[in-house]
């Protein structure tokens, strides 16, 4: 061989995969599956289609294009006036489509009779938090402002069958011109944060006022997101019956743009494709939604549905993340074996395999509550839902980083989807109140409503008193929840992990195979399991088949 055959060998390459794509997001989710069949769900064609559109090539494509190409704030038209309008590339509106075809932002309400409606809507979010999560954060304030508005009915009349509609429109007109339309939020102020009392965007009334009139609202919104929605809900104080909840349309009845000034774009750490900004409300038309005086309830109850949505979110984070390593680990060879292979790798998978099982089942089971109002859904959903989506975020932001570390260097490069997963995280430990917010409000449940938590336990009892670990676990987390308010907070963290991951075990007892539920269980009540993924003892689990059950193509 000569000289420069040597050196063009150095340009060969060999033992370097890509990522994955191009594969049926659902057909390959034996777990989801699982689910779907155990609530009775019929939707299986439907999520059949959308995992194979959403995990094509071109999907992932989109993807990637509408997170490089990040939005562009036009404030201005070329000669000075007031456009406010943001330009997004074309993958965002392909995603935004995609979703809207399959109905992500409104399934529940577009099929009430269904007893799996919201079983249903968590695999759509599900599938498409796998691969682009930008786009969900409209979906998402879309699916819970509308029990809200529902409750108006003159307002209801106007919009409804747009907020439903499966049509997606992309156009920047009047409301009444649209085939469909999307709402957002506006409540952090830079004053307040997640202390919306702090709220000083003050809201006059044009002449009557309440419950359905008209105000001009004037103040500043720190974070408002999705500028480009339709409308958005306002959370404003009144002079004379306090914060109130408002509709916000972005244009007017008249043809004109709502005063509704956008100041900037934030540039954030993830969350790239979808546009998040500082707004200012100079005389802004609204409606007041809601009781006069019950803003914040009126708000906190569609970020009930959000926070929702951040656990299935960071659900789906986690999925993906394990199945771009198991793939990769698969095909990728070092010191004479496939990764997946190496007994400490396999330790790592095997772990993150386990969580991200109980992350799933955890999130489908409270979406399940969601479809019922009686004693235990209620506990599940007033207690569980943010202690799931503190722990369940928690645990996406520190194991996407882990599963990020299995592709070594090729891992942190920028043009993957491992960083922008990495990237994606942290946002859903924040949106929609950050951790000590929900440890906050998962005490302040069961402070008012003290019979909830029995309720609650007493559901975990009922499994938990067939594994000793998992009764010594809820007797001593039912003598904690006795003590002094004061002590319950500091310990806030603490408690709600706990409750969480007992739940997770308690669903993995009753719905997952042995291997699971039991690998699962010695794992997480080990003294060592957390402080770093693959703590795992390997008579505790058989990681063959956890590996085997997590990804199956």
């Amino acid at each position: 061989m000569n000289t420069l055959e040597q050196t063009w060998m150095t340009h060969q390459i060999s033992n370097q995969f890509d990522e994955l794509d191009n594969y049926n997001l659902f057909s390959s989710d034996t777990v989801l599956h699982e689910i779907l069949k155990r609530c009775g769900s019929h939707d299986q064609a439907t999520l059949c289609e959308m995992g194979k559109v959403a995990g094509s090539s071109e999907y992932y494509l989109h993807g990637a294009l509408a997170n490089q190409h990040t939005p562009i704030l036009h404030a201005f038209d070329a000669r000075g006036r007031r456009k406010d309008f943001i330009e997004f590339h074309p993958s965002w509106h392909k995603w935004m489509g995609l979703n809207r075809r399959f109905d992500t932002h409104a399934h529940p309400f577009n099929q009430p009779n269904s007893n799996t409606k919201w079983v249903d809507w968590a695999a759509r979010f599900y599938l498409a938090g796998q691969v682009e999560c930008g786009n969900l954060c409209p979906n998402s304030m879309t699916l819970g402002s509308i029990p809200l508005i529902q409750r108006e009915p003159e307002l209801w009349a106007k919009i409804g069958e747009k907020l439903l509609s499966t049509e997606y429109d992309e156009r920047d007109v009047p409301i009444a011109q649209k085939k469909s339309i999307w709402l957002g939020m506006g409540m952090t102020e830079k004053q307040g944060g997640s202390d919306v009392r702090a709220n000083e965007t003050i809201a006059i009334p044009v002449a009557e006022s309440g419950r359905g009139k008209a105000y001009l609202l004037t103040g500043h919104k720190w974070f408002f997101s999705a500028p480009m929605c339709d409308a958005h809900l306002v959370v404003a104080k009144t002079e004379q019956e306090g914060l109130a909840c408002f509709f916000v349309p972005r244009w007017l009845e008249d043809g004109t743009k709502n005063q509704i000034h956008i100041q900037r774009l934030k540039e954030k750490v993830g969350n790239r494709s979808n546009s998040s900004s500082e707004v200012e409300f100079k005389n802004a038309w609204g409606i007041m939604i809601g009781e006069a005086g019950r803003g914040i309830p009126t708000i906190i109850e569609m970020a009930n549905y959000t926070r929702l949505t951040c656990s299935v979110g960071s659900s789906a984070m986690l999925r993906q993340a394990l199945v771009q390593c198991i793939a990769y680990t698969r095909q990728r060879q070092a010191f004479g074996k496939y990764l997946i292979d190496q007994p400490l790798m396999r330790a790592v998978l095997a772990d993150i395999a386990l969580e991200s099982e109980a992350a799933t089942q955890l999130s489908f089971h409270l979406a399940q509550c969601y479809e019922s109002d009686d004693a235990l859904s209620v506990a599940w959903k007033r207690i569980m839902t943010p202690a799931a989506k503190f722990w369940i975020c928690k645990r996406a932001v520190e194991l996407t980083g882990e599963m990020m570390e299995v592709f070594g260097g090729n891992g942190y490069v920028d043009n993957g989807i491992m960083a922008r997963i990495f990237k994606e995280a942290p946002v859903n430990t924040i949106w929609e109140g950050s951790g000590n917010v929900m440890c906050l409000d998962v005490l302040r449940a069961i402070g008012r409503d003290p019979e909830s938590i029995e309720v609650l336990f007493k559901d975990l009892a009922a499994t938990a008193s067939t594994d000793a670990t998992l009764q010594t676990e809820l007797q001593n987390l039912f003598k904690l929840f006795q003590q002094a308010p004061e002590d319950l907070q500091f310990m806030g963290r603490s408690q709600v992990s706990r409750v969480v991951i007992l739940a997770q075990a308690v669903l993995l007892k009753r719905y997952a195979p042995a291997y699971v539920a039991d690998g699962f269980i010695q794992s997480r009540y080990s003294a060592f399991h957390g402080r770093v993924a693959g703590m795992l003892d390997a008579k505790m689990v058989d990681a063959e088949r956890l590996l085997e059950r997590a990804f199956a193509l």
